[in-house]
This record gives C-alpha cells, structure tokens and sequence, in this order.
C-alpha cells in the first residue's frame, strides 16, 4: 500500500466484541481514520467481512454489474453453456461436480478482474460485492453452493493468522485458488428471477479502495 491504509481485522467472537485501539465516542464504538479502509472479519478463515469502514479522504471504484463473457462457441453450446470459459474448462467440459453456474461464476469474476485492472486496481483492493444469482435451467433454486466454490478461487482463499493459502473447492475436487488473496469483501447475494443477458446466471458488481 502507498498512503493510504487498508487494515483487515480479525475478529473473534465471544461474549462482547471490542475493536483494539478504539474507543465509544458519540456512541460510536468505532470510525475509521480519513485515509483508512477497515474490513470486519470474523475468524481468520472466514469468507466474508461483516462489513467495512471507509474513511472520508479514502478514493473509491465502483464497477458495473458484470456477467460472464461469451467464450464457449462450441457447436451446440446452450445460452448458458455458452458462458463456460474455454480457457479454464478446454472446449466447455465441466469437470466433475462443477456446475454451470459455478463455471459463470469464475468467468464473471475473471471479468471483473480485468475491469478492475483497466481502473489501476486488482481483486486484493475490493471492499464490498453484490451478486445476483438466476437459477440453471430446469432447478428450483440458485445455485448459491456452486457460486461460492467459484468466488473463493478468487477471494478469502489465505488464512489472516498464517498468512498460508487455503486450498479450495472446483466441484469435487480440491486445488489451489485460481487467484491468491485475502481480500474477504462485505457481500451480500440474491436470487433473481431473470437477469438482463440471456444465458447469465450471475452478475457481480464490486466497490474497491485505491491507494492513496
């Protein structure tokens, strides 16, 4: 980081929870420095912030909703198939267990980090994330277990305590992330009932911190 701070706290949960270093003034227990950006996390493995403190003098992006790049063009590929990414299922096969919004998934978050890199920012500067999740053709619900093994290749994948990086699901098996990172943004995720391209399964937009 250059001036500006991004501090990630850990927090473990007992009877009372108190921020160190801080004190209730106004009512408030805590409130970030102008030039800071503070996560919440609960636990050293946890995949999520609580939520996050952004001081006033702090630069803030906030992106788009994003879905998945058409990238599949097999012959005979579904509207959702064809959001499989070929670059990291080769000619749109799914491993076992892998989902097809899963797939999306990893798609979307690839393309939102190529849309944070055009604004001089990577995954590890995002704070705050929204999902919208369609369900796959033919199911009842969405898939919000296969969403999940696709964000942690890319996010939460690093134990805030060690500093080791966790191994993650892909379907049934267990790799190494796609992306390592400790970055665990406040995050919250719905079910919709149509999204605005036909064939997505999930849109992701994101807000992320700059240096300073």
């Amino acid at each position: 980081m250059k001036n500006r701070t991004k501090v990630v706290l850990a927090v473990v949960v007992t009877a009372a929870v108190a921020v160190p270093g801080t004190a209730v003034a106004g009512g408030r227990l805590f409130e970030p420095r102008p030039t800071e950006a503070h996560s919440f996390i609960t636990g050293d493995t946890a995949s999520i912030a609580d939520g996050v403190a952004i001081g006033k003098n702090v630069s803030w992006y906030k992106s788009s909703g994003l879905g998945p790049s058409v990238l599949n063009r097999a012959p005979g590929a579904s509207a959702q198939e064809r959001y499989i990414p070929t670059d990291v299922f080769p000619g749109g096969e799914l491993p076992d267990g892998v989902t097809i919004t899963e797939a999306q998934g990893i798609n979307a978050l690839m393309r939102i980090g190529e849309n944070l890199e055009r604004a001089g920012l990577s995954y590890d500067d995002v704070v705050s994330m929204r999902v919208f999740l369609q369900n796959p053709a033919g199911a009842e619900k969405m898939d919000f277990a296969g969403w999940n093994r696709a964000y942690r290749q890319f996010f939460a994948n690093t134990d805030l305590g060690t500093g080791e990086t966790l191994d993650v699901q892909l379907g049934s098996a267990t790799t190494e992330p796609m992306v390592v990172n400790a970055a665990r943004p406040s995050r919250f995720a719905l079910e919709i009932e149509n999204l605005p391209v036909d064939g997505w399964l999930v849109e992701v937009e994101v807000d992320a911190v700059y240096d300073r």
